[in-house]
C-alpha cells in the first residue's frame, strides 16, 4: 500500500485538505479517529481504565470521559505513561490495519503528530499543510473560541514550522481560499496517483 501522511500545525487546514482527498475517492486514516475507536465502549482498553480510575472515569452513557482522563494525565506522569504504554500498541495495531485494508489507489494518513512521534516511517510521502504562524493562531482562535495564549502553547507543544517543512516531500501552502486549497490538492493526488502506480509495479 502507498501511504502518503499529512499533517500540519493547529489551524493549518489538515482537515479541509483531507476532505478534498477523501472527495477525489481516496481512503483516509485519521490517527485522532483511531484514538478514539480503540477506547469506545466495549473496548479492552476502555475496561482496563474504568479498572484503574473507577466508574467515575466513564460518562453516563458508559463512553471514556475524556475531559476527566485528561485532568488525570496532565497531573500525573507515572498515570500518563500508563496510559501511553497501554493505548500506543492498540493504536498502532488498528492504524496498520486500516491503511492496509484500504481500497483507494493509494491512501492518506493523517495525524497532527506525524513528524513528533515517528509515525511517519509508515509513510512513501509526507505532504505538510503550511501556513504562518499568525494565521494558524488567528483560525484557531476563531474556531476554537481559545485565546492567544492557549493556542501559543498549543502550536510550541507541537513540532517547529521549520521542522515539519524540513521533513516534507510536498507542501501546500494554505493561506488563501478553499478553492486555491482544492486546486493544490487536486494536482498532488494527479503526482500521487503516478507514484502509487510505479509503487505498485515495483512490489
Amino acid at each position: 500500500m502507498f501511504v502518503v501522511g499529512l499533517t500540519g500545525g493547529i489551524g493549518s487546514g489538515k482537515s479541509a485538505a483531507s476532505a478534498h482527498f477523501e472527495s477525489l475517492g481516496i481512503a483516509c486514516v485519521d490517527a485522532d479517529q483511531v484514538s478514539r475507536e480503540v477506547v469506545e465502549p466495549g473496548s479492552i482498553a476502555l475496561q482496563a481504565i474504568a479498572e484503574r480510575h473507577g466508574n467515575g472515569i466513564l460518562l453516563a452513557d458508559g463512553s471514556l470521559d475524556r475531559a476527566a482522563l485528561r485532568k488525570i494525565i496532565f497531573s500525573s506522569e507515572v498515570e500518563k505513561q500508563w496510559l501511553e504504554a497501554l493505548l500506543h500498541p492498540l493504536i498502532a495495531e488498528e492504524t496498520g490495519r486500516q491503511l492496509m485494508s484500504a481500497s483507494s489507489p493509494y491512501v492518506l494518513f493523517v495525524s497532527p503528530l506525524l513528524v513528533e512521534s515517528g509515525q511517519v516511517a509508515w509513510c512513501q510521502r509526507l505532504l505538510i499543510i503550511d501556513v504562518p504562524e499568525s494565521v494558524q493562531i488567528s483560525r484557531t482562535m476563531a474556531r476554537d473560541n481559545n485565546d492567544r495564549a492557549q493556542v501559543e502553547s498549543i502550536i510550541a507543544s507541537q513540532a517547529t514550522r521549520q521542522q515539519r517543512l524540513d521533513a516534507a516531500d510536498d507542501v501546500i501552502c494554505n493561506d488563501g481560499d478553499l478553492q486555491s486549497l482544492h486546486s493544490a490538492v487536486e494536482n498532488l493526488h494527479k503526482h500521487y496517483l503516478e507514484l502509487a502506480k510505479s509503487h505498485a509495479n515495483q512490489a
